[in-house]
């Protein structure tokens, strides 16, 4: 499976914020989304979401040589900060999630089981969400996308607030995800995307340009991601 952009456009007032994208992923990869806080990696993601209208270009599935639209299913998307309903807790919130979804989902593990696949602990299940932790409301975002198991799954910059215990966990659910399907890792720090990520594209001057794996991690792959970015902060 691929997922194709093609000619995408976006613009706010004078400012051209997307121009002219065209790229296609891979099922089964992680790509890292790399680019400058401003550079336009939400609007990306809010356009591929449909939250907000392009203003030109199109997007879609490409199996087995045949051409599928996006439909609304297809696409999970895991903010920065996370959106829960707080005034439930996080039992009656999955219970919730897996009783409107019963018909698409599948999958037969209880709903502790689910909570262990996280690590959210037992004392934890039964809690308001208004008072959970940053990093606990990020897991139940990711743990609806798990259950959900969307064709592209778009995180925009999921990692930054997480300490190192919580940020590890999560990196090794996204590694165990990827299988037959595109996750797109939004990020501005660049040994994050290198660490995680099979794929590094390069979101500058409002296009995305795929970087060269070859040198992946060397002084000069990051001397040259480093100037780029530098680029268009001059810009």
């Amino acid at each position: 499976m691929e997922f194709l952009i093609e000619h995408l456009s976006k613009h706010f007032e004078k400012k051209e914020v997307l121009k002219d994208i065209t790229f296609t992923f891979e099922s089964g990869k992680i790509y890292g989304l790399l680019g400058r806080n401003g550079a336009g990696k939400t609007t990306l993601f809010n356009c591929l979401n449909r939250d907000i209208k392009s203003d030109g270009g199109r997007f879609y599935f490409m199996e087995e040589k045949t051409v599928r639209e996006v439909k609304a299913e297809d696409v999970g998307y895991v903010l920065s900060t996370p959106t829960v309903p707080e005034f439930l807790t996080g039992r009656e919130f999955l219970k919730f999630f897996l009783e409107i979804n019963s018909e698409s989902i599948r999958d037969s593990r209880s709903l502790d089981e689910y909570f262990s696949y996280v690590n959210i602990e037992p004392e934890d299940r039964d809690k308001l969400m208004k008072d959970y932790s940053h990093g606990m409301k990020n897991k139940m975002q990711m743990l609806i996308n798990i259950i959900a198991r969307p064709n592209l799954l778009l995180l925009d910059e999921p990692l930054t607030s997480l300490d190192v215990v919580v940020a590890e966990e999560m990196k090794q659910l996204l590694r165990s995800l990827k299988k037959d399907r595109i996750i797109i890792f939004s990020t501005h720090i660049l040994d994050l995307a290198l660490d995680l990520c099979d794929e590094i594209v390069l979101l500058n001057h409002g296009v995305l340009e795929r970087v060269d794996k070859s040198n992946l991690g060397s002084h000069e792959f990051k001397d040259k991601i480093i100037s780029a970015l530098r680029e268009e902060n001059h810009d």
